[in-house]
């Protein structure tokens, strides 16, 4: 396959997910929900429809959900408290975080990458002329500190966090966002905090915002998506936090690649976002992980770490096949046993074989229940 800057045109990720539907499969592959939105959300867009709102919206976004965010966020269990000047609306996360090394990367700057990590990190480093550098977490997807601070040189400009975290439904704490300030306090390296999946943390945790540390704010870009809060990925409308001084770079970036994002949905979510209630979102998501993880007791896969937050398990599948790779056993299992996953090595630069396998739970109940029984009937 061609491929560019180093990287290929076509993801590993599209490739499972067409994979399982050429062979009508269950697909847990891919984090994209199969249920309907709200229909209050709905209600808010045929509203839109009737409202002049098919034009560009202003540069930061449209004031009435700038106004909504300012206030969702203020009630938040962690409160973030924001002016006008630190809230930016955007396309997606994958245009905000490009446009965020934008501002930040020169040339041969060195980004640092947790692994695993979501494929778009690295492409996006190189086509700003950054080098990415990657730090693999240790077997039980936690931090060892002193490893990821051998990472930082006198070229690191930026780390990238991803909290709650795909694949692994890692959570970052408080207590870890005051560790990394104290690696990078010495020097002048920027934080891309993607933490897309906030309304999803489970067992009572509360998500906590690097944004909420008050020296890692002025150098954070903090990047959500109304797109996974709301199940409405093709609406395309995320949100950036960051200081009024790193606010005015991305703007400047921003009005030369994508000046505004999707003008109806912006007023559609504008509305909801004043009525919408997280708690919802966190039960309904808590509820599609149990009974992920009750029923995949009954196959021979192995949980070893239940996912803190996000929409996704991470699955040791070794008591299964000793010999495939996880790629092989991951298309194995979609075309010959009909239920689709992601290897983990697609998760790391390297692609190295792992023992673990992700599927995601992001689905209706009813395909998480027949993929898994139909699982324990053929494994």
């Amino acid at each position: 396959m061609e491929k560019v800057y180093g990287f290929t045109h076509y993801s590993f990720f599209s490739e499972m997910s067409e994979l399982a539907l050429k062979n009508n499969s269950f697909d847990l592959s891919l984090g994209l929900a199969d249920f309907d939105i709200d229909p209050h959300l709905k209600t808010f867009l045929k509203e839109a429809a009737d409202q002049s709102t098919h034009h560009y919206e202003p540069l930061a976004g449209n004031p009435l959900l700038i106004g909504s965010i300012i206030r969702y966020n203020s009630k938040r269990a962690n409160s973030i408290f924001l002016n006008d000047g630190q809230v930016t609306i955007t396309p997606c996360a994958t245009f905000t975080l490009y446009t965020a090394l934008k501002c930040i990367i020169n040339q041969g700057d060195e980004v640092i990458v947790i692994q695993p990590s979501y494929y778009t990190y690295g492409p996006s480093i190189v086509l700003n002329h950054g080098i990415p550098v990657y730090y693999d977490l240790d077997v039980d997807f936690t931090i060892n500190w002193e490893k990821l601070k051998s990472c930082i040189s006198e070229r690191t400009k930026a780390i990238i966090v991803n909290s709650p975290q795909n694949p692994t439904g890692k959570v970052w704490s408080k207590t870890e966002w005051n560790q990394l300030y104290e690696i990078i306090k010495h020097q002048e390296i920027y934080l891309i905090s993607e933490e897309i999946y906030d309304t999803y943390c489970y067992d009572g945790n509360e998500h906590y915002s690097a944004f909420l540390h008050p020296e890692l704010q002025k150098r954070t870009f903090c990047i959500f998506s109304f797109g996974k809060m709301f199940h409405s990925t093709g609406w395309k409308v995320s949100y950036l936090l960051s200081s009024e001084d790193l606010t005015a770079k991305f703007r400047c970036h921003q009005q030369y690649i994508s000046y505004s994002a999707n003008a109806p949905c912006q007023y559609a979510i504008a509305r909801y976002l004043d009525i919408f209630d997280p708690s919802e979102n966190q039960h309904l998501m808590q509820k599609k992980r149990d009974i992920f993880n009750d029923l995949i007791k009954e196959t021979p896969f192995i949980v070893e770490h239940r996912a803190e937050g996000a929409v996704f398990q991470v699955v040791n599948f070794r008591n299964i096949s000793q010999t495939m790779t996880d790629v092989e056993f991951s298309k194995w299992l979609t075309i010959d046993k009909k239920v689709a996953c992601l290897p983990l090595s697609a998760f790391y630069n390297s692609k190295q074989n792992s023992d673990h396998v992700r599927f995601s739970f992001a689905k209706n109940d009813d395909l998480i229940i027949n993929a898994l029984e139909h699982l324990r009937k053929n494994l």
